[in-house]
């Protein structure tokens, strides 16, 4: 099946949707399916507003539908909500052309907390956007039930998986400061709630892995903490392995990737107990969700390398692409109407 996923997030941004688009073409490819990426590499592009590392595609609709007609899909997934995306989506309609879109990211919570825009009229925009798709796809159950309590239909499960070769236990010194090594990987902006982590009065020291809007701030206001910026995976897995708890202090994350590259390098998880972190940990030992933040650290110091391991295993990216290739809705192309 020939499929064209439309995106505007890729590489060289380095997020959880990148790595899930980047990981489910592989899987897509190697089950001998023929996949084409339109994003915004092809395009010129302008920095996202609040967001300068986030390149958004400019001027792009008529030459980004004139692709899809040329490819020629089987079928068609939309997922992001830029301006590829929008441009995609009038294709999609104007051609009678059935797609699929996702919802990776909780895009109004993300909004709220950047510019203080009510959720509901994010909201109220993305019903707009995703109601046409044959079928919405959701990481977690949690987030599919939000998203129809907020009147989406078609809502679906997408999962998602961890690469256990590269993400392994193994022995690392790659963290050489004061034990316990409390330890946080993800993109560094207001709504990761990164500062809640630090904050904590905690012993040892704390690590923080990534980039970010706030990552200047914070290192001005916490410069006992230790910084790097972003790895790539194998490096990232010696830092994994390094640590001694992984904290996730964010209350927006949709699933959280990083916890599945955490556990499956043996790092005991601490978290709040919200989306994400529950489907992800669900009634697991392999970490602590608690809403006091440091009571989940420094119990799960507590938990075995082995437990965390064990319950990363669970989840892989075959099944979750699997699941990802069932839902779309195969279509013949028909003449190309511009939008």
């Amino acid at each position: 099946m020939k499929v064209m996923i439309v995106t505007d997030a890729w590489s060289p941004q380095v997020n959880g949707v990148v790595r899930t688009l980047t990981t489910t073409r592989r899987e897509m490819q190697a089950m001998g399916h023929e996949v084409d990426i339109l994003s915004p590499v092809e395009f010129r592009t302008v920095p996202c507003p609040t967001y300068p590392d986030i390149r958004l595609s400019v001027l792009a609709g008529n030459a980004a539908q004139q692709r899809i007609h040329d490819y020629a899909p089987h079928a068609l997934h939309i997922a992001t909500e830029g301006p590829l995306g929008l441009a995609a989506r009038r294709y999609a309609i104007r051609n009678d052309l059935p797609f699929t879109t996702a919802y990776h990211t909780r895009f109004p919570e993300y909004v709220k907390a950047r510019i203080g825009l009510p959720l509901s009229w994010t909201y109220r925009f993305l019903r707009w956007f995703h109601g046409p798709a044959r079928a919405v796809m959701a990481p977690t159950r949690a987030v599919k039930s939000d998203l129809e309590a907020f009147g989406f239909n078609n809502v679906v499960l997408w999962s998602r998986g961890v690469d256990l070769d590269v993400f392994k236990v193994q022995e690392s010194k790659r963290l050489n400061t004061e034990h316990p090594i409390f330890l946080y990987v993800g993109r560094v902006a207001v709504e990761k709630n990164v500062q809640a982590f630090l904050e904590l009065d905690l012993p040892g020291s704390k690590w923080v892995v990534g980039d970010g809007p706030a990552l200047a701030g914070l290192r001005a206001k916490y410069p006992k903490a230790h910084y790097l910026g972003v790895m790539k995976q194998p490096e990232l897995a010696e830092v994994y392995a390094a640590a001694d708890v992984f904290v996730f202090p964010s209350k927006t994350d949709t699933f959280g990737l990083v916890l599945l590259e955490a556990m499956a390098c043996g790092l005991p998880v601490a978290a709040y107990p919200v989306t994400g972190p529950i489907d992800v940990l669900g009634d697991s030992p392999a970490g602590v969700m608690h809403n006091d933040l440091r009571y989940a650290c420094l119990q799960a110091l507590k938990i075995d390398r082995r437990t965390a391991r064990a319950h990363a295993e669970k989840f892989s990216w075959r099944a979750a692409t699997e699941q990802f290739v069932g839902h779309l809705h195969p279509a013949q192309q028909k003449e190309f109407v511009p939008g």
